[in-house]
C-alpha cells in the first residue's frame, strides 16, 4: 500500500522521473532512487508545504495554551501593553528561556520559546511579520530550507542572549530577524541588479527594525534580535538557493529533525514542570 518498488517515480533528490527499481536515478546519479520503495510515502509525509502557515497556526495555539494554563494570571490587571499576557508560571512550565534554565541545563527552552509570547500585541506582531517574511524565504529558498533557517535563527539568537543577557525571554522575533538575515544573505549570493535590490531594501528593513527596538528599551530582546540575524544570515549563506537546486531529500530530513527536536522539547517541558 505505502511502497512502490516498480514504474515511473520522482526522484527525491532531484525531483525528475525515473524508475523505482533502478540502482541510480537516470538524472543526478543518486543511489537507490526508490529508497527501496518508499520514495514516494516520504514525499507525501515531507515534501513542499507552507511552513508559514503552519508555524503561525502552531504560535497561536500556544499562545492561547498559556493563557488557559494559567487564567487567573493572564487576566490580572496590567498596563495597556500587557493586556492578556499569560503568566510568568505559564510561560516557565511551556519552556521560557533565561539565565535560569540555561544554568539548570535546560537547552530545550531554546527550542521552546521560539514558539511562546509574553502579550497580545507581542503575538501579533511576531504572526503579522513571520506572515510577511516567511513565503518569501520560502520562495527564494524552499520551505524545508526555510525552515531551518528559521530554527537556527530562533535558537541562535537566544543562545547569545543567554550567555549576553541572561533576562528571561519568549518570542520569535529572533527568527524574524534571521529571516531577514536570510534574504540578505541571497541578495549578496544572488548578486547582480536584482541581488543589489534586494540586499538594499531588506538590510535597510533590518537595521530600521533593529533601531526601533533600541529606541524601546527592555521592553524587546535586542541581543537576540542581533543574534537571530546573524544566525539567520549564516544559514542562507549555507543553505542553496531554490533557483539553483531543487530541494533534497537531505533537506527535507534536516527540517524534519528540526520538527522533532521542537516536539521533543515541549515534552521535555512539560515533563520539567509536572514530573521533574
Amino acid at each position: 500500500m505505502f511502497r512502490k518498488t516498480s514504474g515511473a517515480i520522482l526522484c527525491p533528490s532531484c525531483g525528475r522521473l525515473t524508475n523505482a527499481d533502478a540502482p541510480v536515478c537516470l538524472v543526478c546519479g543518486r543511489r537507490n532512487p526508490g529508497m527501496w520503495g518508499f520514495a514516494g510515502a516520504f514525499r507525501k509525509v515531507f515534501g513542499p508545504r507552507s511552513y508559514t502557515q503552519t508555524i503561525t497556526v502552531v504560535c497561536i495555539v500556544l499562545y492561547l495554551v498559556s493563557l488557559v494554563f494559567d487564567p487567573a494570571g493572564a487576566l490580572r490587571p496590567r498596563g495597556p501593553f500587557d493586556i492578556f499576557s499569560p503568566s510568568g508560571a505559564a510561560l516557565d512550565a511551556l519552556g521560557m528561556t533565561g539565565a535560569h534554565a540555561w544554568y539548570r541545563g535546560q537547552w530545550w527552552t531554546l527550542f521552546t520559546s521560539i514558539y511562546l509570547h509574553g502579550s497580545l500585541l507581542h503575538i501579533l506582531f511576531n504572526v503579522l511579520w513571520i506572515r510577511q517574511l516567511g513565503p518569501a524565504v520560502e520562495d527564494l529558498y524552499g520551505s524545508a530550507r526555510f525552515f531551518v533557517i528559521f530554527t537556527a535563527a530562533g535558537v541562535a539568537g537566544f543562545v547569545v542572549s543567554n550567555v549576553l543577557s541572561g533576562y528571561p525571554t519568549v518570542g520569535a522575533s529572533g527568527s524574524i530577524f534571521g529571516l531577514l538575515g536570510a534574504i540578505v544573505a541571497f541578495g549578496r549570493k544572488r548578486g547582480g541588479a536584482f541581488g543589489a535590490m534586494v540586499l538594499r531594501q531588506y538590510g535597510q528593513w533590518a537595521l530600521i527594525l533593529f533601531l526601533m527596538g533600541l529606541f524601546m528599551g527592555g521592553m524587546v530582546n535586542n541581543i537576540a534580535h542581533a543574534g537571530g540575524f546573524v544566525g539567520g544570515f549564516l544559514a542562507g549563506l549555507v543553505m542553496s538557493l531554490a533557483e539553483h537546486r531543487a530541494e533534497t531529500t537531505g533537506d527535507r530530513m534536516l527540517a524534519s529533525l528540526c520538527a522533532v527536536m521542537t516536539v521533543a522539547a515541549f515534552g521535555l517541558a512539560l515533563w520539567t514542570a509536572f514530573a521533574g
